[in-house]
């Protein structure tokens, strides 16, 4: 009797951590907004703190749970791209957004789409994003003496801005007006650099089964008609129509549309509908709900609903992402970062602060904007649960013999990204704003109606 009284259920102190973490979701956002902390490092914090005792048997290793790590993950990022695509603001044009098709969208911004507007997020996209992959293989081959398929899935996997953990520097809600250009272009590239480090991934997978001579081959115009040509094309195409037929469905059938009868629930929907069936035509699912997102926003650009939509889906995220950061911190607590070396911790440092802000920066020389926003664009590339995602799904499709050192990496990566990032973006944000002269608390007041001319569609 007196052991069970100490001894609390594993089940019991589960509800009260995931109320707990609850909370958290519910409160700490706001009270965080203005502090050199973040909501992520609350729950890695927590996590280690939970799983350092012997209280729960169960052991949050991705090692050993890898096909759920993979779908968890999955899961939260592309509920993370619906919320992020239902934010941008700016109304799209089929001339400006000709380069969508090729790199992703997203639903945030607020602007007028064009070649001027988006050029920062087009040349992160374009030439930072694939300069990282390949600095981060060779660091791998010649530094960490990965094989040439690890090292390019460590390259694919740490390339993109991860758009869950990303969230707190990225664009305000639905009409809430215009962000500036870091902001902006920040949320922007989270969004769309998702579809573009699937081909890599996939390269990566191939050369692990084939073997570098092997792919050279025949391989290599496999790869670029299958995994860069149709799976991009089939992702924008499908996630347009998708996002066609769900703007009619809300906004206008039966007359008044759904919108009046339905609740953010349907932005769920939706991501799930755009991802499966652009799945089932081998296209790329996270480039599709992106689109869908971005469709869907146009379809009636001045609706509530867009808010509804976005509130919802991004309530959703964020309690995904705090239960997936608390199993984080308890994966670190059991031995993760276990195989680390300290050429490993200094490799990881390299690839984090020297070859994204090195490249990012590069990337932008020629463009219009002032060099603090261009220094803090290269700088804001945030590692998070897509890294995880991506390293999952690459290991579980292909053979890359012993992975230890790889989880090592990237999750001192991500580790490192969480506290670095999360404790100065915040100050930097607010810095940047008190000099580029906008106001710190984001309008609330819808931005004006777009010319009909200019939307999607």
């Amino acid at each position: 009797m007196d052991t069970l009284l100490l001894t609390p259920n594993p089940y019991i102190l589960f509800l009260l951590g995931l109320g707990a973490v609850v909370l958290l979701v519910s409160w700490a956002p706001k009270g965080l907004s203005r502090l050199p902390l973040s909501l992520a490092m609350i729950c890695v914090g927590l996590g280690a703190g939970i799983f350092s005792f012997d209280i729960l048997s169960f052991n949050p290793d991705p090692r050993t749970w890898d096909t759920l790590t993979e779908r968890l993950t999955e899961l939260v990022v592309i509920i993370s791209l619906m919320g992020a695509g239902l934010k941008l603001d700016r109304p799209v044009s089929w001339k400006g957004w000709a380069p969508t098709w090729l790199m992703g969208a997203g639903l945030k911004l607020d602007r007028p789409v064009s070649w001027k507007g988006w050029a920062p997020t087009w040349r992160l996209l374009a030439i930072a994003m694939p300069l990282t992959v390949a600095a981060t293989a060779w660091l791998g081959v010649a530094g960490l003496g990965f094989s040439l398929a690890m090292a390019l899935l460590l390259g694919a996997a740490m390339a993109p801005t991860d758009p869950v953990l990303a969230s707190d520097v990225q664009t305000g809600p639905p009409r809430s007006g215009e962000d500036n250009e870091v902001r902006f272009n920040l949320t922007a590239e989270a969004g769309l650099n998702d579809a573009l480090a699937f081909p890599f991934v996939n390269l990566a997978i191939l050369v692990s089964l084939s073997g570098a001579a092997a792919w050279a081959g025949q391989g290599l115009g496999q790869w670029l008609a299958i995994d860069v040509g149709w799976k991009l094309l089939a992702g924008g195409v499908m996630g347009w129509a998708v996002g066609k037929a769900m703007g009619w469905l809300i906004f206008r059938a039966h007359r008044q549309g759904i919108s009046r009868h339905a609740d953010g629930l349907v932005a769920i929907g939706a991501t799930f509908i755009a991802y499966a069936a652009t799945e089932v035509v081998h296209g790329y699912g996270f480039l599709a709900v992106f689109v869908c997102a971005l469709t869907i926003r146009a379809s009636e650009r001045e609706d509530d609903f867009h808010a509804e939509m976005h509130d919802f889906a991004e309530q959703i995220e964020r309690l995904l992402m705090m239960l997936l950061l608390v199993l984080f911190g308890g994966a670190l607590a059991n031995g993760l970062l276990d195989a680390l070396t300290w050429t490993d911790v200094g490799i990881a440092l390299a690839i984090l602060f020297i070859v994204r802000p090195v490249f990012g920066y590069l990337s932008l020389v020629g463009i219009d904007l002032p060099r603090r926003d261009k220094v803090l664009l290269a700088y804001l590339g945030i590692r998070g649960l897509g890294s995880v995602y991506y390293l999952a799904y690459g290991l579980n499709h292909g053979e890359f013999g012993d992975s230890e050192r790889l989880w090592a990496i990237t999750g001192f990566i991500i580790l490192t990204s969480i506290v670095v990032h999360g404790v100065t973006s915040t100050p930097l944000m607010l810095l940047i704003e008190r000099l580029g002269g906008r106001p710190l608390q984001r309008p609330s007041a819808p931005a004006n109606p777009p010319p009909k001319d200019e939307q999607l569609g």
